[in-house]
């Protein structure tokens, strides 16, 4: 019996690990995408990434990282090397967002993103989730699960570098989600026009 199926959690929506860990086997699948795509497919794909890394990032930062720095000891320690990686590959996918897709540095750069962003979830999915779930009852991992989801129907849709703490995240989130998200409306208008 797994320690999964001890605690009782059943699907990824009923534990936070188990969310987070399937959404980090997504954003794998989506590197893979963008890799493969040529054209306005690599652009479209991108900006599906960029979008999916901007929320699950804003939702670790405000629900999973404030929870584990408590949860066991080292989560301090374990937490801050986290938030630097990051920080470091929110920097990445800025200066890639601004770029055009066919730009021949920007395939090059999105490489040491993907080598990156994988090692972050690897450490993540290694250092702080396995000891979130061994040090936190199954119920508070569902409230998690919850509060991951509600943060991500808020959260910013593009990477914003400076913001990885859920201090910076709360008090900068809602304007900067609607600005997000008003210029995906703007972009998503003017490629209609164009």
């Amino acid at each position: 019996m797994t320690d999964r199926t001890q605690r009782g959690a059943t699907s990824t929506d009923e534990d936070v690990v188990a969310l987070l860990t399937h959404q980090h086997d997504i954003i794998r699948e989506m590197f893979q995408q963008v890799e493969r795509a040529t054209g306005d497919a690599r652009r479209d794909a991108f900006r599906r990434l960029v979008h999916m890394l901007a929320v699950h990032e804003t939702a670790e930062e405000e629900v999973v990282h404030p929870t584990a720095r408590r949860a066991f000891e080292g989560g301090e320690q374990v937490v801050q090397e986290r938030l630097e990686e990051e920080r470091q590959a929110k920097e990445k996918l800025s200066r890639l967002e601004s770029m055009n897709h066919e730009d021949p540095e920007f395939m090059p750069l999105f490489i040491t993103l993907r080598e990156a962003v994988l090692r972050h979830a690897e450490a993540e999915e290694q250092q702080e989730f396995t000891q979130l779930r061994a040090n936190t009852d199954a119920k508070r991992l569902a409230r998690m699960a919850s509060a991951v989801k509600a943060a991500e129907a808020v959260a910013p849709t593009h990477p914003h570098p400076g913001t990885e703490s859920a201090a910076k995240n709360l008090a900068l989130g809602p304007i900067v989600s609607v600005m997000d998200r008003t210029r995906d409306a703007v972009r998503k208008a003017m490629e209609k026009r164009g």
